[in-house]
């Protein structure tokens, strides 16, 4: 990083935190005590406010906020952030209602004619592809916001019946219920052109994940919302999931092929363990186990069906018959 970069984001940085030391400068710079310290002396001729405290406590500290200058980007960040942008082209719903053809076009006015040309060059070099966005979900902002704010709301969702002539009951109306849930959102993802709402279901007492596309409609509540769910993020989110007494377990023998058709796409219920019954990333034979619920025997028939020859089901029995069942319905489609 160049020292005048560095002086710029080291001015934002000292800015928010009013109190420093050198060792935090050094770590979040990755730069020597020396470097450090001409760093605060360099920043002290160009007018920053800094003056040191001594003793066990000791640092740096602002005398008041400074004025800080306009944000600047170097090449490499700029094509970074056109990359982001290119990102969300496929996605017609964002939380927010983000216009990309806005953004796009603001970005590329305040780019000098250098910069442009590199952006042109781009284009003509990488193709972005993506997985179009499926269906519309109009309650994004709001199940964000509830999130952020730590809102319990109601929604209305649909939920799909399970129908064994047609297992493509998305795409028919009348083969969904509507049923009124209370729920505490957690976080939101997009995987596979739908958007997907974690969170935790205050009628069933249980962590579930709801497509957002299936809402139809959502309203803030006045209920307490409960503490501890608030403090979970994207990642450890999936803790909170636990199958029912009446879950339905599974195991598959999986080859390497199949592990990394799980890692583009798995659920909270299943993992991938070796012999010994551990987790595993190792290339090989592994095991796929899981447990489903009665009524998700379609979804995970179809989910399972995705992994052709790379998986082959051990147990139970009755889903060896229902994949059995599903390619020979399928062949009388051929």
């Amino acid at each position: 990083m160049k020292k005048s970069e560095r002086m710029n984001q080291m001015l934002r940085f000292i800015n928010q935190k009013q109190h420093f030391t050198l060792q935090d400068l050094m770590q979040e710079f990755q730069i020597s005590k020396r470097t450090a310290l001409r760093d605060i002396a360099s920043l002290e001729e160009i007018g920053a406010p800094i003056y040191a405290e001594y003793g066990r406590y000791g640092g740096y500290r602002l005398l008041q906020q400074m004025q800080l200058p306009p944000i600047s980007f170097n090449t490499s960040e700029l094509h970074a952030l056109y990359f982001a942008m290119q990102a969300l082209r496929s996605f017609t719903n964002l939380p927010f209602q983000i216009s990309f053809r806005s953004i796009h076009e603001k970005f590329l006015s305040a780019l000098s004619e250098n910069q442009r040309q590199d952006i042109e060059q781009i284009q003509h070099r990488v193709s972005f592809r993506h997985t179009e966005q499926i269906r519309d979900s109009e309650h994004l902002e709001f199940l964000l916001m509830a999130a952020v704010q730590n809102i319990v709301i109601q929604i209305t969702y649909q939920y799909i019946r399970s129908s064994s002539s047609n297992p493509d009951t998305s795409s028919n109306p009348d083969k969904t219920k509507p049923s009124i849930r209370t729920i505490q959102p957690i976080a939101l993802y997009a995987m596979k052109g739908y958007w997907y709402c974690q969170a935790y279901d205050l009628d069933k007492q249980a962590y579930r994940v709801f497509r957002c596309d299936r809402i139809t409609s959502s309203e803030a509540t006045d209920i307490e919302p409960i503490p501890h769910i608030n403090e979970l993020n994207l990642q450890d989110a999936h803790s909170l999931w636990k199958p029912s007494e009446n879950a339905i377990p599974f195991k598959c023998l999986i080859n390497e092929a199949g592990v990394e058709l799980f890692l583009q796409e798995q659920f909270p219920s299943m993992r991938i363990i070796n012999e010994s019954g551990t987790d595993t990333e190792q290339t090989g034979y592994a095991y796929l186990v899981g447990s489903y619920e009665f009524h998700e025997l379609e979804f995970i028939i179809r989910y399972l069906a995705n992994f052709g020859k790379s998986i082959k089901i051990m147990e139970p029995d009755t889903l060896k018959e229902s994949l059995r069942q599903h390619y020979v319905d399928l062949l009388d489609h051929v």
